[in-house]
């Protein structure tokens, strides 16, 4: 029986089929104009944005840019990785029309037919390295999250002209270009406050060797308050750098308690924050913090972030600098694939990802 508006998919097997193997996506049954949310993407309770503590007053560190040199903004942006594990960044290097582009491109590829999009799915797509998805890890998951996805890994500028969706390849390319700078400043930053003065090849390497950019869209949602966009977790990035649209959604968790705090969106700013790989290096100093995006009952969101990682090859740990002088590991070496394949082999789970790490 086809889906209508007032039961939408019963039979899970039909929701799969349209919303994973046509490549519909979520933005398919958006669409629909459905009364009510599939039962596939109720959230437990506990999950919920209505069963936590929203602190409103508070706010995560705004930090300018326009003097990258000046020690008081590397205090700032170190003691902003140290105690909240994100801040946001106004007045850096990218320029505003670059941030726009993305934005724009990120909208014209979710534009596209389903049929289109979906020749970049898991089943479909010719690279690992371009993937086109829905929520997060499907089959791992108790219930699904309210998002779709284009994830691009940069491998060589050839290998994005050949593979990547013309909608948006020049557009990401250009974001991934110029924001190499001030990630390269923050890198700079973060590590002269942990005593590492000097980033050699191999050290940067270790720190920014690969990068992936994903185009994520959360289409208007029903009943949004029984559902997220995504759940709660931290990223396995060293860091990410998060372009978020006008709309507002995300929520960052103060640090050893159950308040959520909302990041404001800022025009041109650009959200930073710690990944697992940066709290492993720093041996804990810096902290990746858990967020969640919630589901919109009014408008479409999208965000564009950079996930700026070891490579796959990599051995993480804490940094030989730091513990030379007798300081206590409390991570192990372990390879970074292996933890990236523990991130995605499981549903959204807090902060459980890097106990794979602790000693």
């Amino acid at each position: 029986m086809a889906p209508t508006r007032a039961e939408p998919f019963s039979d899970s097997s039909a929701l799969i089929d349209f919303v994973i193997n046509q490549g519909n996506g979520v933005k398919g049954l958006s669409e629909m104009g459905l009364k009510s949310l599939p039962r596939q993407y109720i959230q437990p309770l506990e999950e919920r944005m209505c069963m936590i503590n929203i602190k409103a007053q508070e706010s995560i560190p705004i930090i300018d840019m326009s003097n990258p040199d000046d020690p008081d903004v590397e205090k700032l942006i170190c003691e902003a990785a140290s105690k909240w594990g994100f801040f946001q960044i106004i007045n850096h290097d990218v320029p505003i029309e670059v941030l726009e582009n993305v934005k724009d491109a990120t909208y014209k590829f979710f534009g596209l037919s389903a049929e289109v999009k979906n020749k970049y799915s898991k089943e479909h797509s010719s690279s690992n390295n371009v993937r086109f998805g829905t929520s997060f890890t499907p089959q791992a998951e108790k219930a699904l999250e309210w998002k779709d996805y284009l994830s691009l890994f940069y491998v060589s500028e050839e290998e994005a002209s050949a593979l990547w969706p013309l909608a948006c390849r020049e557009q990401v390319l250009d974001y991934m270009r110029k924001s190499e700078v001030v990630i390269k400043q923050l890198l700079k930053m973060l590590m002269k406050g942990l005593n590492v003065n000097e980033i050699d090849e191999t050290k940067e390497s270790l720190l920014m060797g690969s990068m992936r950019t994903n185009l994520n869209y959360y289409p208007k949602c029903p009943n949004p308050e029984l559902t997220v966009g995504v759940g709660r977790h931290s990223d396995v990035s060293t860091l990410t750098i998060l372009l978020q649209d006008e709309i507002g959604g995300l929520f960052v968790r103060e640090n050893n308690c159950d308040n959520w705090i909302h990041v404001p969106p800022i025009k041109g700013s650009l959200v930073i924050n710690v990944g697992d790989a940066l709290q492993i290096m720093s041996n804990g100093k810096y902290k990746s913090v858990e967020h969640r995006v919630v589901a919109n009952g009014y408008n479409n969101r999208i965000s564009v972030p950079i996930f700026v990682n070891p490579r796959p090859s990599d051995m993480i740990g804490p940094l030989p600098e730091l513990i030379k002088d007798g300081e206590k590991p409390i991570y192990k070496q372990v390879l970074y694939s292996d933890y990236v394949k523990h991130f995605f082999r499981k549903g959204h789970d807090g902060k459980k990802t890097i106990e794979f790490a602790e000693m």
